[in-house]
């Protein structure tokens, strides 16, 4: 049993460091947790279903779903245009914040501003996971095809070490950017950050879109 951990802890890792590549990048997920938990805002809840959904994307990648996705066009195109759509909406609102913030989101304790209810925040946070086509094709496409480098359980072993990458990286960003809350007393700063989301989400969907 040891050799066999020994033999696969290299295998592990791959999964882990390519995921991690992946995902530890400015996106719109990214945003949305980083936002939620400067504002302390159902940090748990978004950190978890973004960990969850990534592992079971993982999951189904692994099983062999990446490859009907990559010979599906209508598939590809239906996630692309609806996730286009929805970033440019999103990034609007954001844009709208940082142009006329009018006390929304100033506050890190969220005293500026009603916080988001729970079912809000969660519906919020299953758009930018399963509307996302980047989210698809990093893990059912590319962490599916990758993993078909190895046989059997091996494969297993590939993905989880991807799944932790993910429960790292989304509970780090979710806590950590507590760490940020001084400098985000400031409705400047909330400012800036919106407008940073609102470019990197107008430049997501373009990009989907060309």
């Amino acid at each position: 049993m040891s050799a066999s951990i020994l033999a696969s802890s290299p295998i592990f890792l791959q999964g882990f460091a390519t995921c991690a590549a992946l995902i530890i990048a400015i996106g719109a997920q990214n945003a949305f947790v980083l936002r939620q938990g400067i504002r302390r805002e159902h940090v748990f809840v978004v950190a978890l279903l973004c960990s969850f959904s990534d592992a079971l994307l993982v999951s189904l990648g692994v099983a062999g779903l990446g490859t009907l996705v990559q010979t599906n066009p209508l598939l590809l195109s239906t996630a692309r245009y609806g996730g286009a759509a929805f970033l440019i909406v999103y990034g609007f609102f954001a844009a709208k914040r940082a142009w006329r913030p009018g006390g929304e989101g100033l506050s890190v304790t969220g005293s500026g501003g009603a916080p988001a209810s729970l079912k809000k925040t969660v519906l919020a946070c299953l758009a930018f996971t399963y509307l996302n086509p980047h989210c698809y094709l990093d893990t059912v496409v590319l962490m599916g095809s990758l993993s078909a480098q190895f046989e059997g359980d091996l494969r297993w072993v590939f993905a989880v070490g991807a799944v932790s990458a993910s429960f790292g990286w989304f509970f780090s960003l979710a806590y950590g950017a507590r760490l940020l809350a001084p400098a985000f007393a400031k409705p400047r700063a909330w400012r800036i950050l919106d407008a940073t989301i609102a470019l990197v989400m107008l430049g997501i969907a373009l990009g989907l879109l060309i």
